[in-house]
């Protein structure tokens, strides 16, 4: 059991809306207790945003926070479910194996923010896991996103990173770490699959009314909230990955479960900044076949989405044809929007303040990489019967 928050210690205001929903979305869990928990870092520029004293959680308490021993009195720890494909298979069931959200809080700007421990150990979503992390993978992803931010680039933050003196074991023994994770939320496109594989429309409707709450107020208004949101989320997605590929970042692992709805950067396993261009460039040991190189991170930004889509289909429209269509039509405007915020970025960075409707092909033209391979990029963002033929696969 975590301890409780010692009298007089103030700091953490939750309001966990996530918490409230039903309870099939997630699973109450509490935090494994560490030996020895060290702080290594506090972000102060984070805590400030959040309305937090930093001095507060640089102390032996917030240690113990941090590390998942002491539990605020409003948090509510939770475990979130979700499926995603992985690789390009369906994994009906993942959820937060190692990570538990202790709540929600409402930051300086009135901007709601999750509050996430990765690495407190194990859920019931760890299958053979031990619901930990490893210090070497919490420091990347401090670092990470924090250049990410500094970037200017959505992403999620690190509030803080501490030790817990004990081992982790892989391949071999590793000190074991926990970071504390702030995100706009940790709704995922895996979310959504997880209640299109259960059939489950009710919980659809009310994660999609959240997320529109929470995400994308502005949508409500619209003729069709929920096609609406299918075209926000894509807008969101394309103008992110667009500026990673503006200064040369690769996710490595852009699988369903990856990919934030709120048009966040969130998962930092392997990735990397490309040292010399090359869109065949790979970061992560299990890509065997350049799924997720740099050059593919548009394309596989559009099946994603077209992942999120299926999910859709039955708020979209109550005949499924005209539900398809919908999606197709929506979806269907992808590469324009992903090539646009694309350009536009690139043209920023030596200086034209105007698009020109020769852009495109003056890139062909003076790219380093041959124009062949830059066409069949492109081409296979929105080639005229991809997203027809997922939809055909599906509803077959």
């Amino acid at each position: 059991m975590s301890s409780p928050l010692p009298a007089g210690f103030a700091g953490f205001n939750f309001d966990n809306t996530y918490a409230r929903l039903p309870e099939r979305f997630f699973s109450r869990v509490l935090p494994t207790p560490v030996t020895n928990p060290e702080l290594i870092k506090i972000n102060h520029a984070l805590a400030a945003e959040l309305g937090l004293e930093p001095g507060l959680l640089e102390s032996a308490e917030g240690a113990q926070i941090f590390a998942g021993n002491i539990i605020p009195p409003s948090a509510d720890p939770i475990a979130q479910a979700y499926s995603g494909h992985q690789f390009g298979h369906l994994n009906p069931r993942l959820g937060d194996g190692r990570a538990i959200l202790l709540g929600e809080v409402i930051d300086r700007n009135g901007n709601r923010r999750d509050i996430q421990l990765k690495g407190p150990g194990r859920t019931p979503y760890s299958r053979s896991g031990d619901g930990r992390a490893a210090l070497g993978p919490v420091l990347r992803e401090y670092l990470v996103s924090e250049a990410m931010y500094c970037l200017g680039i959505k992403t999620t933050r690190t509030l803080a990173a501490v030790t817990t003196g004990q081992p982790v074991y892989r391949e071999t023994a590793l000190p074991g770490a926990v970071l504390t994770r702030v995100a706009a939320s940790h709704i995922r496109i895996g979310t959504f699959e997880y209640f299109r594989v259960h059939n489950d429309q009710d919980g659809l409707k009310i994660l999609a009314d959240y997320v529109i709450q929470r995400h994308y107020p502005d949508v409500q208004a619209a003729e069709n909230p929920y096609l609406a949101l299918l075209q926000a989320v894509m807008q969101a997605q394309a103008k992110l990955v667009s500026r990673w590929l503006q200064v040369g970042f690769i996710h490595g692992v852009m699988n369903t479960d990856n990919m934030s709805v709120s048009g966040e950067t969130i998962d930092y396993g392997p990735c990397a900044f490309m040292d010399t261009y090359d869109p065949a460039t790979v970061f992560s040991s299990i890509d065997r076949q350049g799924r997720y190189a740099y050059g593919n991170q548009g394309a596989i930004t559009l099946w994603n989405l077209t992942r999120f889509a299926e999910c859709l289909l039955p708020l979209l429209d109550k005949d499924i044809d005209r539900a398809v269509e919908k999606a197709e039509a929506a979806l269907a405007d992808f590469s324009a929007a992903f090539n646009g915020y694309w350009l536009a970025g690139m043209g920023g960075k030596i200086g034209l303040v105007a698009a020109s409707g020769d852009d495109e092909k003056n890139h062909y033209r003076f790219s380093a990489v041959d124009a062949q391979r830059r066409s069949r990029f492109y081409a296979r963002i929105s080639p005229a019967g991809r997203v027809h033929c997922v939809y055909k696969r599906v509803l077959s």
